[in-house]
């Protein structure tokens, strides 16, 4: 059995900049999760040949959709519902939302938790005066990049969820 995960990775400098926030922040788990938009939340593969029907489905939804423009602005929280900071994706939500939707199809037709919401977290199960803090001093970080492509995650004890393959959507 393995634990997967598919997202769109924040590229640098952010992408670093905001995980070393949430680390500082004293959230122990930062460290083992690459900055992102989740599409496909931790899922558990447990048949034998499952990750290479997911890598097919994967290359198969890559061709159907167009990178886009994502500008990140500003913070929002799941409070009082999920103990959660993010920053808020301000231009793309409407190609992030069609782009999971058609990846969490197939052999990931998964149910979630919460209705699909993109968003960056920053600030995980803390304490609410560190989940304020997150709140308010990254209220007006802002970045703009190109998703050109999305990430299939493994999850391992050790390393965390590391990114095994890239798909590059059309140009």
């Amino acid at each position: 059995m393995q634990t997967i995960g598919v997202a769109i990775a924040i590229p640098e400098p952010w992408g670093t900049r905001l995980q070393d926030y949430r680390t500082a922040l004293g959230d122990d788990s930062a460290a083992l999760i690459p900055t992102h938009i989740t599409l496909v939340p931790p899922t558990t593969l447990a048949g034998e040949g499952d990750l290479e029907r997911v890598e097919q489905h994967l290359g198969e939804v890559a061709q159907r959709h167009a990178g886009f423009e994502i500008h990140l602005r500003g913070t929002g929280t799941f409070r009082p519902v999920s103990p959660v900071v993010f920053v808020t994706v301000a231009v793309g939500i409407s190609q992030c939302e069609r782009l999971a939707e058609d990846v969490r199809t197939g052999p990931l037709a998964v149910d979630l938790t919460f209705p699909y919401h993109p968003h960056v977290t920053v600030a995980h199960d803390l304490a609410d005066d560190r989940l304020d803090r997150a709140f308010d001093e990254l209220a007006d970080f802002e970045c703009r990049f190109s998703a050109a492509e999305f990430h299939l995650y493994r999850h391992s004890e050790a390393d965390g969820w590391v990114p095994t393959r890239a798909f590059p959507l059309q140009p």
